[in-house]
């Protein structure tokens, strides 16, 4: 049985990067949960012409954010751990801070102390020493902190290239094959 990673989209700007990731592993059949915070589910409008029935669609199970009770909330439901896409810097805080004050930053929470990988997309720029310091909390108590910076190796042609560049870097983290970008080979 594989078990189900867990996407979180939270409010930050680049909502298309957990969308484009629940894409991603609806393709090659790996199971999700989803849980979107309410200011990912604006920014899914500002951003995007996708609706959340689109979004909620492609997952397995989905999770209100306000649901205390969810399956993921509790380390003793397996999970292959979590994806943050993007993650807030309130969310950021929230984590580093053991916060639990919603699903998402609690299913998160699970993963740090049942040791379970935790990959947070933090998508803000410019970064001040508080976002710096939050990031290293984060990456102390075990999450690996990788924001969506694009690399341009693989000659990306359209904006979709540079987001799926950024979410199989995401996926390598869990040792998901993928086709999502064409790989450094050397020169």
């Amino acid at each position: 049985m594989t078990l189900p990673i867990i996407i979180g989209i939270s409010g930050a700007s680049g909502v298309i990067y957990g969308v484009e990731l629940l894409r991603a592993l609806k393709d090659i059949g790996h199971p999700t949960h989803l849980v979107v915070s309410d200011s990912a589910q604006v920014n899914l409008e500002l951003e995007t012409d996708v609706s959340l029935d689109e979004v909620k669609a492609l997952a397995d199970v989905v999770h209100d954010t306000k649901n205390m009770g969810a399956a993921i909330s509790s380390g003793s439901f397996k999970t292959k751990g979590m994806i943050i896409a993007p993650c807030a810097i309130k969310t950021l805080s929230g984590v580093a801070t053991s916060d639990n004050s919603n699903l998402l930053i609690r299913a998160a929470d699970v993963c740090l102390k049942e040791r379970r990988r935790l990959v947070m997309m933090v998508r803000e720029t410019p970064l001040h020493k508080g976002h710096l310091e939050l990031m290293a909390k984060c990456a102390d108590l075990g999450a690996t902190i990788l924001p969506p910076v694009p690399a341009f190796y693989h000659k990306p042609k359209t904006v979709e290239d540079i987001i799926h560049q950024s979410i199989g870097k995401a996926l390598d983290q869990f040792d998901i094959d993928h086709n999502l970008f064409e790989r450094w080979k050397g020169v």
